[in-house]
């Protein structure tokens, strides 16, 4: 590795990391890894102890929305590695350290095991089986309050096909969402930008009293995620 520097206006030192081509890497896997290196949203997120960047997705969507209220249950689909649950601890009061605060339930669920996350209860589940909807609601002891959704399907490297995958995924969210909420609740959700999504808008405005679409600033400039934010559940 090597430091470039970077003089800025107020004469501070912009060090910008670069990654040397080893011999066998490929191209694109030194750029995401120069990427990486160099993303703020990345070193932010080792400094405050986030699993990831996501976090600061659903940080800021909340930070617009105010979804996560002390006292809400919330299901996370696809968690894996559990950022959206960190930031939903304390924002729901789940550990209870907001005295004659609500305390909120957070259900993650994936495919895969989750290391355990303080005031979290981790499921390992498909939740597009048969009866997930019942297995989630028994465990919440009841409906929830909200349903958020940072999955994306692999990627294959077509772009319409990820499109259309991403956006089957998120419509199927959707559905699960519409099985499990109580009436007022929220969908939050990522897709992607590519022409597909409009039937999924119409869906979602017949359901709930708003829906929105956002690209929070913690999102690259560079991809075509955005996120629908669909509040007040119709029951």
């Amino acid at each position: 590795m090597s430091n470039e520097k970077n003089t800025s206006g107020r004469g501070q030192r912009d060090l910008r990391v670069r990654v040397k081509t080893a011999k066998g890497r490929r191209l694109s896997s030194k750029l995401w890894l120069e990427r990486q290196l160099n993303d703020p949203y990345v070193q932010r997120a080792q400094k405050d102890g986030y699993r990831g960047r996501a976090a600061y997705k659903i940080l800021e969507l909340d930070d617009k929305f105010r979804f996560l209220v002390p006292g809400a249950r919330v299901v996370d689909l696809g968690c894996a590695p559990g950022g959206w649950c960190q930031v939903a601890v304390p924002r729901v009061n789940a550990l209870g350290d907001k005295k004659g605060k609500k305390i909120g339930t957070i259900l993650g669920v994936d495919l895969q095991e989750v290391d355990p996350i303080p005031g979290c209860e981790l499921h390992v589940l498909d939740f597009l089986d048969e009866g997930a909807d019942n297995k989630v609601k028994e465990w919440l002891g009841g409906n929830a309050d909200v349903v958020m959704s940072d999955m994306a399907a692999a990627s294959s490297g077509h772009k319409q096909t990820d499109h259309l995958r991403i956006m089957n995924l998120c419509e199927a969210a959707a559905y699960f969402a519409f099985d499990v909420l109580d009436e007022g609740g929220t969908f939050v959700a990522k897709v992607l930008a590519g022409g597909a999504e409009g039937d999924l808008q119409k869906l979602l405005k017949q359901k709930f009293t708003k829906v929105a679409n956002v690209k929070p600033p913690a999102s690259r400039s560079d991809s075509s995620e955005k996120f629908v934010v669909a509040t007040g559940f119709r029951g």
